[in-house]
């Protein structure tokens, strides 16, 4: 997917200045796949055994990891789709029907959740329960 789909996508925008962030799952983190994300992002790249570390133990905060992942789950197994084609159904129905005004829901937690990591800044952080 990185090498086929991803790589090529980034070639058609101006990514100089973005970073990669990458949890640090170990099925994620192979020799290959850093390597790969070295040679494209070089130091931007936030990620166990990349340039800079993924912080143990933290806090996801990527509304993708905190949200949209564990959003779309509860819905596309509702009723235990038995092929691959009702899975895939169940997947396009779940994306389509996320309204914009969800979405601003979960930018708005987003910038409240970087907001208190800026504020608590050099200190240890308290369990945080963020609400959708």
């Amino acid at each position: 997917m990185i090498t086929n789909f991803f790589i090529p996508e980034l070639n058609n925008h101006d990514v100089q200045e973005l970073w990669f962030q990458q949890d640090g799952a170990t099925c994620h983190t192979s020799r290959a796949t850093i390597d790969l994300l070295k040679d494209t992002f070089g130091d931007r790249l936030i990620s166990r055994f990349g340039p800079v570390n993924w912080p143990p133990r933290s806090c996801d905060l990527t509304p993708l990891d905190y949200f949209l992942w564990g959003y779309v789950k509860s819905l596309v197994y509702v009723d235990k789709p038995q092929t691959l084609d009702h899975l895939e159904d169940n997947i396009r129905r779940i994306f389509a029907d996320i309204r914009p005004q969800m979405l601003e829901k979960v930018i708005e937690n987003w910038t409240s959740r970087l907001d208190y990591i800026r504020a608590s800044r050099d200190s240890s952080m308290p369990e945080i329960i963020f609400k959708m």
